[in-house]
């Protein structure tokens, strides 16, 4: 025990010793510049106070985002794999799964500046300019429908944008409204008069029905689907081929028997249709120029168009960066045949 107690004494007396080293700075890194500073101390209110001076609109910002976002975020803001969804959603948020993206749910648009100027890109946080920062915002409200293409998002425009859940959410009240239902002292026995039991569980038929699976999008060649076109003598081998191919397209487009628009239109009868022709789609204004101009999906066209959508038609909301193999071209125009109207 005498042993325990003089080392104890020893280290206590080597602690108090030591202890003056340490009681001032211990000599690591530097005080931040005031420019350091300046570079993180943005603050940008839902009222737009902070909003820096500059603009940008979609098609620059197009461009920088396939640069910069699209990695993560999809050539159109829908999303890669985990990464989030940034356009998309609308008219879902009362839905079971509902999609938020900055277009269907987020109520202040200054959000979407400061989060991307503070945050963004990842890796790279803060490297963006502020007319950069603009640009990338205007091109996501284009993508969710919000903005045309020829419009200028700058700290004088930023108002003019509303967004479709700007009302949908409330000041949390809480600490007035409820805060004395749950702050009591809580009931834990007899604290109902009277109790009635009025139908047990078993009978309840509780158990939710059993929901069918929604059916699969068609797109799959079926030996029906050829046969309807042999008069057009379609390769079978060809248009297999071009199903696959077309898997790059899915997340945007689809085609054959309830085919709804998605980010990109309805594809069904393309193939020889007018241009800009789908109902209840909103295109893109060179899209609607050149269909007022009397462009015609033929083979050929469509070929250009896939190789390099942006270089065929400048200004395109199609933002996909190209189909670049002329064989896979053709195989997915093959395939697109199958779906005449």
């Amino acid at each position: 025990m005498s042993k325990f107690l003089n080392s104890a004494a020893v280290a206590v007396a080597i602690t108090l010793i030591a202890a003056p080293a340490f009681a001032g700075k211990i000599g690591l890194g530097r005080a931040a510049l005031p420019a350091e500073i300046a570079a993180w101390d943005g603050d940008i209110s839902p009222d737009g106070t902070g909003l820096p001076v500059g603009s940008g609109d979609a098609l620059i910002g197009e461009e920088i985002f396939a640069d910069k976002c699209a990695a993560c975020h999809g050539d159109f803001a829908e999303g890669i794999g985990n990464w989030p969804k940034l356009a998309g959603g609308a008219d879902t948020l009362n839905h079971d799964d509902p999609l938020k993206t900055v277009g269907s749910y987020w109520p202040h648009l200054t959000t979407a500046f400061d989060y991307i100027k503070r945050s963004m890109p990842y890796g790279n946080a803060g490297s963006l300019s502020d007319d950069e920062v603009y640009a990338i915002v205007a091109y996501i409200l284009y993508s969710n429908d919000l903005i045309e293409d020829d419009f200028v998002l700058s700290n004088e425009t930023f108002f003019d944008v509303e967004m479709p859940n700007a009302g949908g959410f409330i000041i949390d009240d809480r600490a007035e409204t409820e805060y004395a239902l749950w702050t009591g002292e809580p009931c834990m026995a007899n604290c109902k008069d009277d109790v009635v039991v009025t139908m047990r569980a078993l009978v309840l038929d509780v158990t939710p029905d059993q929901v069918e699976p929604a059916e699969e999008e068609v797109t799959e060649i079926t030996e029906a689907k050829v046969e309807d076109v042999a008069a057009n003598a379609i390769d079978a081998e060809l248009a297999a081929a071009g199903a696959k191919v077309f898997k790059k397209c899915k997340s945007c487009h689809q085609i054959g028997e309830g085919a709804k628009n998605r980010t990109g239109p309805i594809l069904t009868g393309i193939v020889g249709g007018a241009a800009g022709a789908v109902d209840g789609f909103r295109y893109s204004k060179p899209l609607k120029a050149a269909a007022e101009g009397g462009l015609v999906w033929t083979e050929a066209e469509l070929a250009e168009f896939l190789a390099k959508p942006r270089a065929y038609l400048k200004g395109t909301k199609m933002s996909f960066s190209g189909i670049k193999k002329p064989a896979d071209q053709l195989a997915i125009i093959e395939y697109l045949r199958l779906f005449d109207e």
